[in-house]
């Protein structure tokens, strides 16, 4: 059977064809919403978003039936565009002036998917720049088959986040400097990691292209919370610290602390305290904050002086590093953070061994949770017996993979670009 004005295409044709690989990884989240709808039965949370912290976003959206918002009424360990956005979107999908989770998890897939259609356009353009069209788009059927980005989507906002970074990578690789640092601005009231593109623009550009990017990304970024700390007073000053008030956990830092359990801040009313903002709730740090803040700020001081591949793939490879460093130095881990790792990689590098190391992370960070998390609802999310010697394993097994692959970014970075090396200069 022949369709009127198709021609029939090899499979190399299909495999170059950008829109087929849309049409694919939109339609296929778009029909596993159809087939396993996020709902709550009997209390037990079912579908798509089973396992995530949407159920718990919706609580907090809840509370604006009670005239309760967040920074105002109650602290927020995220910048303002999430709790902005979950609040909202809790009104939107009420259902005869009551809450009606399954709307609000669908369409909040609904927007991740939409930001991460984008992130697969940028880390498939990025690629392209880098290294040609053909391996861009290599690159973007590789991570449209990753399944970790696809679950985060039902479980968090984490593709928001990254789409911002990875939009700041692109216009900053384009020299495109001024609409960069304005991603890099709304991706800081996102979540406050967009930021660190900052470290990467001081080293690769100028001191006055930096110092006016700074100026851009950073201006709109204290304009918002200087207008939210006045106006809401200690409780909007209670949330810009609230994440850094954190025990440890999942990391190797909190192997060292005894805390064996996750990053959650813990019950909904407990937010409405400006004092459990900054409480801590589990053991103190062994190694104080200021400690390691030394060790990996001198680390990362190290490899600023000695970068010597000043190229377009080493600016992503410095962007990557300093997301890695940032990682290895945080007192806590979250597996939804390969959300930001898996492009990055693939972009600074796009090769087998490469991909194998995101497999693997992805395996560890599943493991970790839903599967070892799951088995310790008795303890009150503390893992205790056995089960602490497979934790620690997974958390020396994460941390050993990012230490390599940071390794292989400051080799990266330390070798210049041949002359005549074309593709990615």
């Amino acid at each position: 059977m022949t369709v009127r004005g198709d021609k029939p295409a090899g499979s190399l044709s299909l495999l170059r064809d950008f829109r087929l690989l849309l049409y694919l990884f939109v339609g296929f989240r778009l029909l596993l919403l159809i087939v396993y709808q996020p709902m709550i039965v009997n209390g037990t949370e079912r579908g798509l978003s089973a396992g995530g912290d949407l159920s718990y976003y919706y609580g907090l959206g809840a509370l604006s039936d009670q005239g309760l918002l967040p920074f105002r009424d109650y602290w927020s360990e995220f910048p303002p565009i999430w709790p902005a956005l979950y609040a909202t979107i809790y009104q939107l999908t009420k259902t005869g002036g009551e809450g009606n989770y399954s709307a609000f998890a669908s369409v909040m897939g609904l927007i991740m998917v939409v930001f991460d259609t984008g992130n697969l356009i940028l880390v498939s353009r990025i690629g392209g720049r880098l290294y040609g069209r053909d391996t861009g788009l290599a690159l973007a059927w590789i991570y449209a088959l990753l399944l970790a980005p696809m679950v985060f989507l039902w479980w968090t906002f984490e593709a928001m986040v990254a789409f911002t970074l990875l939009l700041a990578v692109w216009w900053l690789i384009g020299e495109r400097d001024a609409r960069s640092a304005v991603a890099a601005g709304v991706g800081g009231l996102i979540k406050f990691v967009p930021l660190i593109v900052l470290g990467a623009v001081w080293r690769f550009r100028t001191p006055r292209q930096a110092l006016r990017y700074t100026a851009f990304a950073l201006g709109l970024f204290v304009l918002i919370y200087c207008l939210i700390v006045a106006t809401t007073g200690s409780m909007g000053a209670a949330s810009l610290v609230a994440q850094f008030g954190k025990s440890s956990y999942s990391t190797v830092w909190a192997l060292l602390d005894g805390n064996y359990t996750t990053g959650i801040f813990g019950a909904i009313e407990g937010r409405l305290d400006v004092a459990n903002a900054t409480r801590l709730t589990g053991n103190p740090p062994v190694i104080a904050s200021w400690l390691r803040l030394a060790i990996f700020g001198g680390f990362g001081l190290y490899v600023y002086a000695t970068v010597r591949r000043y190229d377009r793939r080493g600016l992503a490879a410095f962007v990557t590093l300093t997301l890695f460093i940032f990682f290895l130095w945080a007192q806590g881990w979250s597996p939804q953070w390969l959300a930001l790792i898996l492009p990055l990689t693939l972009v600074v590098f796009p090769n087998r061994t490469a991909v194998l190391a995101l497999l693997l992370l992805s395996l560890i960070a599943f493991t970790e949770y839903p599967l070892l998390f799951i088995r310790t609802g008795d303890s009150g999310g503390v893992v205790t017996g056995a089960l602490r010697v497979v934790f620690a394993g997974l958390v020396l097994a994460r941390t050993a993979i990012l230490i390599g692959l940071s390794a292989a970014l400051v080799l990266l970075l330390r070798r210049p670009v041949e002359e005549g090396q074309g593709g990615e200069t």
